[in-house]
């Protein structure tokens, strides 16, 4: 039986294998857990940043520290991306943002009202419905932790390598690739939409914000509880 030829990877290599997953199938698993997110989020395009660069700087940490754990721990860190504390980082963190949102959105309702309408007390600025920066960041973490194809070739090729350092070179290489793409999807495509859908149901906002937050918190509990994966 022949032996099996260790995978060799260079970080060009690395970028681009992220490029190609982040062009395809990483928008179609990050549109259920960030998608709500733009709808209840208000700021649309001008504000996405506050939603994207933590959750892609989550992301990307997550892609480097799995590439230089395997550089250094070797196939074992493969192994224990299949434990259950991967869904639970992912689905806590998810229940998190939605939770966030629905404690600001309570926060920024009028707690003054006059002949039926609200009354806006000047000098005091509206609470911006924005999720929390660290819950984001937590939860593309716990995307980057889900196995892929992908991901798997990045982590054996790390073990091959038996050096953190390059590990943590071809696990940055392949998160560089993989949010670049998405980011701009998400921060341009996805708020926009989630703006339009703010604005043209504007009569229904309150609805609007707790049913995504509803569906965030059903994907926290379903992905915690493994009824569906990222």
């Amino acid at each position: 039986m022949m032996p099996i030829e260790p995978i060799t990877l260079t970080f060009s290599a690395a970028l681009i294998m992220g490029l190609l997953f982040g062009a395809g199938p990483c928008n179609i698993a990050c549109l259920p857990y960030l998608g709500p997110v733009f709808v209840a989020s208000e700021g649309g395009v001008r504000k996405a940043w506050r939603t994207v660069v933590p959750f892609s700087l989550g992301r990307l940490m997550g892609y480097a520290v799995i590439g230089l754990c395997a550089g250094w721990l070797g196939l074992l860190v493969q192994d224990s991306l299949t434990g259950s504390w991967v869904r639970w980082v992912m689905g806590i963190a998810t229940i998190v943002v939605a939770l966030s949102l629905l404690w600001k959105q309570r926060k920024g309702a009028p707690s003054c009202s006059k002949a039926g309408g609200s009354v806006e007390v000047s000098g005091i600025e509206p609470v911006r419905k924005t999720p929390l920066p660290g819950a984001l960041f937590m939860m593309g973490a716990g995307m980057a932790l889900n196995p892929c194809a992908p991901l798997t070739t990045v982590i054996l090729a790390s073990a091959a390598t038996a050096s953190a350092v390059a590990g943590f070179s071809l696990g940055m290489g392949f998160g560089l690739g993989a949010v670049v793409i998405p980011s701009l999807i998400f921060a341009f495509g996805v708020a926009h939409f989630g703006a339009q859908v703010r604005e043209h149901l504007g009569h229904w906002k309150g609805a609007v914000e707790k049913s995504c937050i509803g569906l965030l918190l059903f994907m926290g509990v379903a992905t915690t509880q493994g009824w569906i994966s990222p």
